[in-house]
């Protein structure tokens, strides 16, 4: 009887070690990577992937009439059960489930590098664990980490800065403590 139970509590630590590794893994980012999405991951395969997650869409329209604009790109939303926004997905191609991924913006704090680094983490923690290049908006500052093919951007009133201007912003002038407006990952 003793044996039994103990190889029953063995399997199920096995089992519980395996179930949190797959489910730390649905959080992981890591270049062409964002939990179970790939560079190769279709937009029809994100229903699969998120079967127990409840997925919407804004779909683009044509051309507008004046041919110097385009209608937006078409937009996925993966929710959470209970309704909480964890990625928007933007296909390469416009209306079309075949189609690979263009970017993934992440709205979730548990989505995060092997180095820890997610929606909260602040300038610092992101400049201490990836090489960063710059480039500033009329609102707000572009961080780019080519280690991940991603961006993050910094809005310039973190930096103290409210005139409208695209004046360049160096590294040094972000304050350690800037936090962190959008992540976006790209996968081209």
């Amino acid at each position: 009887m003793i044996k039994k139970n103990s190889i029953a509590a063995v399997l199920l630590i096995v089992f519980v070690s395996f179930m949190s590794c797959s489910d730390k893994d649905k959080f992981v980012i890591e270049k062409g990577k964002v939990g179970k999405i790939t560079k190769e991951t279709t937009i029809k395969e994100l229903k699969e992937i998120f079967k127990k997650d409840s997925i919407s869409s804004k779909m683009s329209g044509n051309e507008s009439k004046d041919d110097y604009f385009q209608e937006e790109e078409d937009e996925y939303f993966i929710y959470e059960k209970g309704g909480t926004l964890l990625l928007t997905i933007t296909p390469k191609e416009q209306q079309d489930s075949l189609s690979t991924i263009k970017s993934i913006e992440i709205h979730d704090n548990r989505f995060a590098t092997k180095n820890g680094i997610n929606l909260a983490s602040t300038f610092a923690e992101i400049n201490t664990n990836y090489r960063l290049r710059v480039e500033s908006t009329l609102l707000s500052v572009t961080l780019f980490l080519d280690e991940l093919n991603a961006t993050m951007t910094v809005d310039k009133e973190e930096l103290g800065l409210k005139d409208f201007t695209i004046q360049q912003v160096s590294l040094e002038q972000i304050p350690d403590l800037a936090k962190i407006k959008s992540f976006v990952i790209w996968f081209d």
